[in-house]
């Protein structure tokens, strides 16, 4: 099995395909006008990731799915309006995506120290990478400068984001799209599971070996648990 922290290794390069499309981006965007914003974002995700550890998780996916429909600009925070239904009632998103609440407080204590400075889509990117750090993952440095959407779009995050019943053709057809290849598309996915193999129980851990060997395996679709 590949371990968690290359998974997250492997997550570095591509935060950085997905996140550095702008050449104006830098990782000391706000050096100046919010020397705060990194400190406090890192008090408030470990702050939120002792209280329960799969934030740090959560707040990764969350990173994910807002970057995966057209790129990473805080789309996914937006309720809906009088003018567009929001992203967050997608299907691979509804009762599913978590954190919310956690880059509310983050913004709010951004706000507070600099305020119309920093943008939600660069609190969220710096969180999600603050999460992993919080669980022992790898850090990178984040480059800011985004911009945020001032609209969503259901449609776009229903056709964009993989759903979990896709198979593994539609998968990597829908990874592709990203200009992402199949071993990319598996060290993304593997990152929503943090859990690091030293301390998965033994039993269950030969059982998830067993489901998903080193090689072949391809059409092993029972999960680990499964009666």
């Amino acid at each position: 099995m590949v371990s968690t922290s290359s998974f997250l290794v492997k997550l570095t390069l591509i935060c950085v395909l997905i996140g550095l499309g702008n050449s104006q981006l830098s990782s000391n965007f706000y050096s100046s006008t919010c020397p705060n914003l990194t400190s406090i974002i890192r008090t408030a995700v470990n702050s939120a990731v002792s209280s329960e550890g799969r934030m740090g998780a959560s707040l990764l996916r969350l990173h994910f799915h807002d970057c995966f429909v057209n790129g990473c600009d805080a789309s996914v925070l937006l309720d809906d309006t009088a003018n567009f239904t929001g992203e967050k009632t997608a299907g691979p998103n509804a009762n599913s995506l978590r954190g919310f609440n956690i880059i509310d407080n983050i913004k709010t204590q951004v706000e507070a120290s600099c305020p119309g400075i920093v943008s939600c889509a660069d609190i969220l990117a710096v969180a999600a990478r603050d999460g992993t750090v919080a669980l022992n993952g790898p850090s990178w440095a984040v480059a800011l400068g985004r911009r945020d959407s001032t609209t969503a779009s259901l449609s776009a995050a229903n056709n964009q984001i993989p759903g979990p019943n896709l198979n593994l053709n539609a998968l990597i057809t829908s990874f592709s799209n990203k200009g992402f290849t199949a071993r990319e598309m598996v060290a993304l996915s593997g990152t929503e599971s943090t859990t690091k193999n030293s301390n998965i129980n033994a039993t269950f851990a030969t059982t998830v070996r067993g489901n998903c060997p080193r090689t072949g395996g391809n059409n092993n679709l029972k999960l680990a648990g499964q009666r």
